[in-house]
C-alpha cells in the first residue's frame, strides 16, 4: 500500500505538509476511521468568511479592478496585505474606497472583522488574523520581510477551511509559503492571471507551486469569490452542506474512481478529512452536489486525479 502511495506522489510531483500538532485530547484519536462511522465536518465557527488579499508592485491597479466588479453584500471580509514603506502615508483607503460600497478602513491593533468591509496592512507593521480580530506588530528593519506569508499563515491556522487567498501582481515570491499553509489547512488559493499583472512574479511563484485553484483576471476572480461565498460547503450557514455529502452511492462511486486513478484506497482515510477535500473541489468545479461531482470524476479522469492530490495535501 505504502508502495503503491509514494509512487503515486512521485509520480504526479504531490507537496506534503506537516501537519499541525494535535492538541492533548485529539491525540488518542484513531487516525483513520472507517467509511460510514463518521458523517460529516463539525461546522466552522461563526463570522464571515475572510478573504486575505497579498499584492504588491502593481497590486493597485488589480485590486481598483477587482472591487469595482465585486458587490458590497457578499458576506465576506477582506484584508489586503501590501508592501508598504514604514514612512509611507498610504492613500489605500481613499483610493478603493472610491470603487467599492464596502466600508474601507485601515487596520488597527485587536480590530474585529467583520462582514462586508475591507480591511488594510498599516504601513511599518505585520498584520496577523486571531480569534476573530486583527492583531498589528511592527516588523524588523533587518532582514527579509514577508507581511503576506505571515498573514496568509494565520489566516489558515484560525480559518482552516473557510479561509481564502488571493494573490494579485507584485514582484518576488511574497505569499508562496502562505499559499502552501492556505492549502495543507483546506482553504482555497486564487492567483491574478500572470498576463494580466503588471508585474508576475508572485502570481508566477505562487502558480509554480501547482497549489492555485484558480489562475483567473482580477474582475473573474470577484466573480469566483462571489460564488464561494453563495456555496453552502464552505459558508456552513445551514443543513445544505450535510445533506450535499449524505450521498453514500456517489461517495462510493467517488472512492472507486478515486482508487483506479491513483492506486490508493482513500476509504482507509480519515472520513472527516476526505469529506473536507470533496467539498472544496465542489467549490472550484461549481458543483451543487455530490452526484455531479462523481459523475464529473467518472466523466474526466483529471478531475480525480486532482481530488487524490489535494486530499494526500497535509498526509
Amino acid at each position: 500500500y505504502f508502495a503503491r502511495l509514494i509512487a503515486y506522489c512521485s509520480q504526479q510531483s504531490v507537496q506534503f505538509f506537516v501537519a499541525p500538532e494535535k492538541d492533548a485530547d485529539e491525540k488518542g484519536a484513531t487516525a483513520m476511521e472507517a467509511p460510514g462511522t463518521d458523517t460529516y465536518p463539525a461546522p466552522a465557527s461563526a463570522g464571515p468568511i475572510v478573504i486575505g488579499m497579498g499584492a504588491s508592485a502593481g497590486g493597485l491597479e488589480a485590486l481598483q479592478s477587482f472591487f469595482a466588479d465585486m458587490p458590497g453584500n457578499s458576506g465576506a471580509a477582506f484584508v489586503v496585505v501590501q508592501h508598504l514603506s514604514p514612512d509611507y502615508k498610504s492613500l489605500m483607503a481613499e483610493i478603493l474606497g472610491k470603487h467599492t460600497g464596502m466600508t474601507v478602513i485601515q487596520a488597527e491593533e485587536d480590530m474585529p472583522v467583520e462582514p462586508d468591509a475591507v480591511y488594510l496592512i498599516p504601513p511599518g507593521h505585520n498584520l496577523t488574523f486571531r480569534k476573530g480580530r486583527l492583531h498589528l506588530m511592527p516588523h524588523a528593519h533587518s532582514g527579509l520581510n514577508h507581511p503576506i506569508d505571515i498573514f496568509f499563515e494565520s489566516l489558515a491556522a484560525e480559518m482552516k477551511e473557510r479561509a481564502v487567498a488571493v494573490i494579485f501582481s507584485g514582484t518576488g515570491s511574497d505569499g508562496t509559503n502562505g499559499v502552501k499553509s492556505i492549502k495543507e489547512h483546506g482553504g482555497l488559493v486564487i492567483v491574478q492571471s500572470p498576463e494580466t499583472a503588471r508585474f508576475d512574479g508572485m502570481p508566477r511563484s505562487a502558480i509554480n507551486t501547482g497549489l492555485a485553484d484558480f489562475v483567473l483576471s482580477p474582475a473573474a476572480i470577484a466573480e469566483e469569490i462571489l460564488n464561494i461565498c453563495k456555496f453552502p460547503a464552505v459558508t456552513f450557514r445551514d443543513e445544505a452542506a450535510a445533506r450535499a455529502c449524505s450521498d453514500e452511492e456517489s461517495l462510493f462511486r467517488i472512492y472507486t474512481q478515486l482508487k483506479k486513478i491513483s492506486g490508493i484506497d482513500f476509504t482507509y482515510y480519515k472520513r472527516t478529512t476526505v469529506l473536507r477535500r470533496i467539498e472544496r473541489r465542489m467549490v472550484v468545479t461549481h458543483c451543487a452536489s455530490l452526484g455531479e461531482l462523481a459523475a464529473r470524476i467518472m466523466e474526466k479522469p483529471a478531475e480525480a486525479d486532482a481530488l487524490a492530490k489535494d486530499i494526500l495535501i497535509g498526509v
